[in-house]
């Protein structure tokens, strides 16, 4: 799969496996969703992201144990992109 320009949401992706794997598609120059409950350390890696070679990332407050927060990172997701090509 061509990951260059490709929409990634990743969840839990202030620390650990999620903070790897959006490091990981921002070296591919993949378009970033970034969620997480820990809002500053969610941007730190949002930066390392966009230094890293994602060509646009967004963060966004997100509790996967709460639907209608998963609801509405999915809902921007589609808003801002009009598409999801990767949900982690």
């Amino acid at each position: 799969m061509r990951l260059q320009g490709a929409v990634v949401a990743i969840t839990g992706a202030s620390s650990g496996i999620g903070e790897a794997t959006a490091i990981a598609f921002a070296r591919r120059g993949a378009r970033l969703e970034l969620g997480a409950r820990r809002l500053e350390r969610l941007n730190a890696v949002a930066h390392e992201c966009r230094q890293g070679g994602s060509p646009d990332v967004n963060v966004r407050l997100l509790d996967v144990g709460q639907p209608a927060s998963a609801r509405a990172f999915i809902a921007a997701t589609l808003r801002d992109h009009e598409r999801l090509d990767v949900l982690v």
